[in-house]
């Protein structure tokens, strides 16, 4: 993968042999929690402390994170959705963090004949680390399959297309539906998103993204500006060092000293239903909710989510035949991504920054 300047338009077609999926990954056994939140943490220096405390987390959960078969639910969503649109081309999987590796997953596709794949990141935003270090992780696994890796294109990223934002919508809609009804029309929405640190927020586009996602989709709702509000969980790092907030926690009591009795939690910052999903919403944000008397309807990610599968075959499908222009749909302020990041986009924190969950 190389860096060019990109004017926002698309590359020329390119003949691609494979489509592969790239993800976080996540433990899908007790005995993989440690190893997995060592290979999240790996070369930035994070307490054991801090290791084993997050371990409880999943621990809570029986020691498996539910991200791995989320993955494999979306991808038996997507091989029939591409076929019925022509696009026969296998797909493959592999993660930043926990099996299937892709280093692994490149030398199985290189042993399979493959040349050129083309990538789906399992993130909608633009930072360094939801969309910079997977394309490093990518070289990295080029690397050390060595010669005949496949090289390998990533697909733009998507946070302001038609089918990503109206999936939302209908994942809000749900959860406004099992609120009480004298709550539901005037209920606050709280969007979440995973906390990053306030300096590398300062050199990528994931607050303004995140804000454009937010603003459609309760646009898309019929939800004035009034009643939603961005807001981030998940941080990590040390406690002195400066992260995106205010955090779901504070939020919510904030919103009850207010006179709220009642919020929809959305993870619009988030694609499936996983441990940071399950632990600090459902666990944390529950009982928070419980103990002050705001009831709390907490809606689904898009997970596989019959627009979000369509979303991806028309991305596939968009580079596969070099669209340009109007063809590469997106709303709202901003426009559609560019497919090749300039150089110098969503650079390195100078300290790496920690995600240790």
């Amino acid at each position: 993968m190389t860096e060019t300047p990109s004017h926002g338009s698309g590359p020329a077609p390119a003949e691609y042999d494979a489509i592969l999926i790239v993800g976080f990954g996540g433990p899908e056994k007790p005995e993989d929690v440690m190893p997995f939140l060592e290979n999240v943490t790996r070369g930035r220096n994070i307490p054991r402390e801090r290791l084993e405390e997050v371990a409880e987390h999943y621990h809570h959960f029986g020691g498996a994170s539910p991200i791995n078969d989320q993955v494999r639910e979306l991808i038996a969503d997507l091989a029939p959705e591409l076929r019925r649109h022509g696009v026969d081309l296998p797909i493959y999987w592999g993660n930043r963090n926990w099996r299937p590796m892709l280093p692994d997953t490149l030398r199985e596709m290189a042993s399979a004949g493959v040349r050129r794949a083309l990538a789906f990141v399992l993130a909608a935003y633009s930072s360094y680390s939801s969309c910079r270090q997977y394309r490093e992780d990518i070289i990295r696994a080029r690397e050390e399959v060595g010669e005949g890796a496949p090289v390998v294109d990533k697909i733009r990223v998507f946070y302001n297309h038609p089918e990503f934002v109206a999936a939302n919508a209908d994942r809000i809609r749900e959860a406004l539906g099992t609120l009480p009804a004298d709550l539901r029309d005037a209920a606050p929405i709280a969007f979440t998103a995973h906390s990053i640190p306030s300096s590398m927020a300062a050199t990528s586009s994931y607050e303004q993204q995140l804000r454009e996602t937010c603003r459609l989709v309760a646009a898309e709702l019929g939800v004035d500006d009034a009643r939603w509000s961005l807001v981030y969980q998940s941080r990590s790092g040390r406690p002195t060092d400066p992260w995106l907030e205010p955090d779901i926690l504070d939020h919510l009591q904030a919103l009850r000293d207010s006179g709220e009795e009642g919020v929809v939690v959305h993870p619009i910052g988030f694609l499936s239903d996983h441990m940071e999903i399950l632990y600090d919403l459902d666990e944390e944000a529950r009982i928070l909710c419980e103990r002050i008397g705001l009831t709390m309807a907490r809606s689904r990610t898009v997970g596989s989510h019959a627009g979000f599968v369509r979303m991806i075959r028309e991305l596939i499908v968009e580079r596969l035949r070099g669209a340009t222009g109007d063809e590469r749909r997106a709303i709202g302020r901003l426009g559609a991504s560019h497919d090749v990041c300039p150089v110098g986009c969503c650079p390195a924190p100078a300290r790496p920054a920690s995600r240790p969950a």
